[in-house]
């Protein structure tokens, strides 16, 4: 018993991914539905950077452009939250917000990561703003700045020495993150980077900006920046829910993908941070046209199989 499709693929997240995804697919002719609940991730930012031709663009802008470049090619949105996913026969029965669902021959997964912030007050205050974690994204911004990175994992060490680079005046509070190896001591004192020791109480700020990290002992150290590191969390429901299971790294948990962003489910791409927790806006881009185009080239070949047999079908009944 055949199965009838609303859409050839779901893409489900219209960040840079999704909609990168979407556009490629629609280009190619397919029929494509974006579910997407319309929180980015990168919304708190002022700007995307690092990003072609649209340097320092409003996320929410570049979001907006994406979403008209794919409607102009015929893809579909469902403002919504994806809260179900099946498998049914040839393909996956998606659910979302309402009770509304799609039927669909493939599934794309860009839902991004969720970054679970150090529980210290002022830090998801500022988030994204003068609290910061990737150097390539708001480096340039604080270049030459009282920069502190609020310790709270060995990778703080390694973020110390990038803002380093972009800054002189660099700190590394220790807080609550394990005592340096000696050879990590060597390298901070070669970089003159401040260590400061004591567990961190909170952010103080002023004029929406943080000014100063203040320790449980009362110290306060003037800051302009301070840099954190989450746990980034992949949005990965949906891909648990048909069965798959997330890997561990010491940054979070995410999907696991080949280059193209197949899954190890049968049908199912990831792209963006969902599958790459590191990978900003122009990477995210390239990860859903690449898992766009590959996908189309899966139902080109199911496709093709079926009018193979279809013709042998017809030639097996004309021969009756």
């Amino acid at each position: 018993m055949s199965t009838e499709f609303t859409h050839d693929v779901a893409v489900i997240g219209g960040g840079a991914a999704g909609l990168s995804a979407a556009v490629a697919l629609a280009r190619s002719l397919r029929s494509v539905v974006v579910i997407d609940a319309g929180e980015p991730r990168n919304a708190p930012s002022h700007a995307a950077h690092n990003v072609l031709g649209r340097e320092g663009i409003s996320p929410l802008e570049l979001v907006a452009s994406g979403r008209r470049e794919a409607e102009q090619y015929g893809a579909e949105f469902r403002d919504g939250r994806a809260v179900a996913a099946r498998r049914i026969e040839g393909g996956f029965e998606v659910e979302y917000d309402g009770g509304a669902s799609v039927r669909v021959r493939r599934l794309l997964l860009a839902t991004g990561l969720i970054d679970e912030l150090p529980d210290i007050p002022g830090v998801k205050e500022h988030w994204g703003q003068s609290v910061l974690h990737c150097p390539y994204c708001h480096g340039w911004e604080v270049r030459g700045q009282r920069i502190g990175v609020l310790g709270t994992s060995d990778h703080n060490i390694h973020q110390a020495f990038l803002f380093r680079q972009l800054s002189e005046d660099v700190m590394l509070f220790l807080n609550s993150m394990p005592e340096p190896e000696d050879a990590a001591w060597e390298q901070l004192a070669a970089l003159d980077i401040n260590v400061v020791r004591g567990k961190v109480e909170r952010l103080r700020g002023e004029d929406d900006a943080v000014r100063a990290v203040v320790l449980e002992d009362g110290n306060e150290y003037q800051v302009d920046a301070v840099v954190v590191a989450p746990c980034f969390i992949a949005q990965a429901d949906l891909y648990e829910q048909l069965g798959g299971t997330l890997t561990e790294m010491p940054l979070g948990r995410f999907i696991e993908a080949g280059p193209m962003g197949e899954t190890k489910i049968p049908g199912v791409w990831a792209a963006g941070n969902l599958s790459n927790l590191g990978s900003m806006v122009a990477s995210a881009a390239g990860a859903g046209v690449l898992a766009g185009a590959a996908i189309n080239a899966d139902l080109v070949n199911e496709d093709t199989r079926a009018a193979v047999r279809a013709r042998a079908d017809a030639a097996v009944a004309n021969q009756g």
